[in-house]
C-alpha cells in the first residue's frame, strides 16, 4: 500500500464526500447501478465466476440496511467467498474508513451459480464503497472487477485474470485487476485494463486524484530449448518413430531395456513439434491462468510437456477436486503427456484417459457444476 502520509488529504476528502452524500435521498440512478429504495441503497459491481475455461457474468450487489450492525454474504459462495468479509473489513479499515453501523447485505447474483475463489474480494469492497458513496458506482458499471484483498488493502493476484479479461472484452467492458496481473490481462486485446497495486490507489484513480497507467502486454516467451535429439547417440529407428509421431499426431509407445534413452527421447518430442501459433498460445495460457501457473503475464510458444508420477490419482490426471482445477491431461493441452512406466499406472486411471484422447476434451461432473477442459494431447509412454 502506498505511504499514508502521501494520501492523508485523499482520505479526508473521501470521508467528507461520504458525509455530504449521505444526506441525499430519493435517488434513482439510471442503468440500475446504484439505487436507493426507502432507506437502503444498493450498489452493483460486475465480476465473473469461473467454470472451466468459461467466465460467467456475476453481479455483486451491496445494500446498507438500517438495523443491528452485521456483514452477510449470500449467493452460493464457497468458504473463500465467505471469508472475504474479514478481508474487506480489514482493507477498508486500512484506508482509515469505518464501516457504517448498519446491516451490510452482499448478494452474488445469480444465486444458483456456484462461486469459488478469493477474486470476489475486490468487487465486494468496491460495491461497499459505492454504497457508502465513497466511489461513483456508475463509473464502475463499465468494468469487470477481480482481485484478492489483503488486510493492508493490497490487491493480490488471483487465478483466471486472462479469462476475465477476455470476457470483459467480449462484453465491451473494461477490467479492474491486480497490478501484478495487468500484463496478463492486456493480452485480451481491445480492453481497458486498470491494474492497481492497492485499494487506495484504485479509489484515487476513480476519483481522479491519481490515474493509474495502462499496463503493457507481457512478452511472448519464445519456444524453449529442452533436450534435443542430437543428445541421443544411435537409436536411429526410435528417432525416426518420433519424427513420424510428431508429423502425424500419432500416439507413441516405446519399448526397450532400462537405460536405452526412452525417457530422454520422449522429452525431446516437444522440440521437434512446431511452435504454438498465437491462437494456440492464448489457449494454452488460458489453461495455465485458470490453474494459477501463468507467471509474469507472459504467453509461451513452447508446447507443454507434462510428466506425471505413476502414483497420480484419476483427479490429478483428468482434473477435479473440491475446487475443480485442470488436471495433467489439460495442462498438457496442445503438447505432450508422457506416462513413464505405463504398467505402473492404475487401471482406473488409464481408463479415465479414454474420453480425453477420443474427444480432445475432459468433462468433470459435480453435483453443482459440470466443467469441461480442453485436452488435445500427444500421449507418449514407455515400458521396459
Amino acid at each position: 500500500m502506498a505511504d499514508g502520509a502521501g494520501h492523508d488529504g485523499d482520505m479526508v476528502n473521501m470521508v467528507v464526500v461520504a458525509k455530504s452524500r449521505s444526506i441525499d435521498s430519493g435517488i434513482d440512478r439510471p442503468d440500475g447501478r446504484a439505487r436507493e429504495r426507502g432507506q437502503g441503497m444498493t450498489a452493483i459491481v460486475r465480476t465473473v465466476a469461473y467454470l472451466g475455461l468459461e467466465a460467467r457474468a456475476v453481479e455483486v450487489q451491496v445494500q446498507l440496511i438500517p438495523g443491528l450492525p452485521a456483514f452477510n454474504v449470500v449467493g452460493l459462495g464457497d468458504k473463500a467467498v465467505g471469508e472475504s468479509r474479514e478481508r474487506v473489513r480489514g482493507a477498508i479499515a486500512a484506508l482509515g474508513l469505518a464501516l457504517p453501523p448498519k446491516r451490510i447485505a452482499v448478494n452474488l447474483s445469480p444465486a444458483d451459480l456456484p462461486k469459488e475463489g478469493s477474486h470476489f474480494d475486490l468487487p465486494i469492497a468496491l460495491a461497499l464503497l459505492g454504497a457508502m458513496a465513497i466511489v461513483d458506482v456508475e463509473t464502475l458499471a463499465d468494468y469487470v472487477v477481480v482481485g484478492e484483498l489483503g488486510l493492508d488493502a493490497r490487491i493480490a493476484p488471483s487465478p483466471g485474470v486472462l479469462l476475465a479479461a477476455l470476457h470483459a472484452s467480449g462484453e465491451g467492458l473494461g477490467l479492474v485487476c491486480p497490478a501484478a496481473q495487468g500484463s496478463e490481462a492486456a493480452w485480451a486485446g481491445s480492453v481497458e485494463v486498470v491494474a492497481a497495486p492497492d485499494l487506495l490507489a484504485l479509489v484515487n484513480h476513480f476519483k481522479g486524484h491519481g490515474l493509474l497507467p495502462a499496463p503493457a502486454a507481457g512478452e511472448v516467451e519464445e519456444a524453449g530449448h529442452g533436450p534435443d535429439l542430437v543428445q541421443v547417440k544411435g537409436q536411429e529407428t526410435a528417432k525416426r518413430a518420433l519424427e513420424i509421431a510428431a508429423a502425424g499426431g500419432h500416439n507413441l509407445l516405446m519399448c526397450g531395456p532400462p537405460g536405452a534413452g526412452k525417457s530422454l527421447m520422449a522429452a525431446c518430442l516437444p522440440g521437434i513439434l512446431p511452435p504454438l501459433d498465437p491462437a494456440e498460445a492464448l489457449e494454452v495460457s488460458m489453461v495455465q491462468s485458470v490453474a494459477g501457473t501463468l507467471t509474469g503475464g507472459r504467453l509461451t510458444r513452447t508446447r507443454p510437456f507434462r510428466h506425471p508420477h505413476h502414483s497420480a490419482s484419476m483427479a490429478a490426471l483428468t482434473g477435479g477436486g473440491l475446487k475443480v482445477k485442470p488436471g495433467e491431461v489439460s495442462l498438457a493441452h496442445l503438447g505432450v503427456l508422457f506416462l513413464d512406466e505405463l504398467p505402473e499406472f492404475g487401471g482406473t486411471v488409464l481408463d479415465s484417459l479414454r474420453q480425453p484422447l477420443e474427444t480432445g476434451t475432459v468433462s468433470v461432473a459435480r453435483a453443482n457444476a459440470h466443467v469441461t477442459f480442453p485436452a488435445r494431447v500427444k500421449p507418449a509412454t514407455h515400458v521396459n
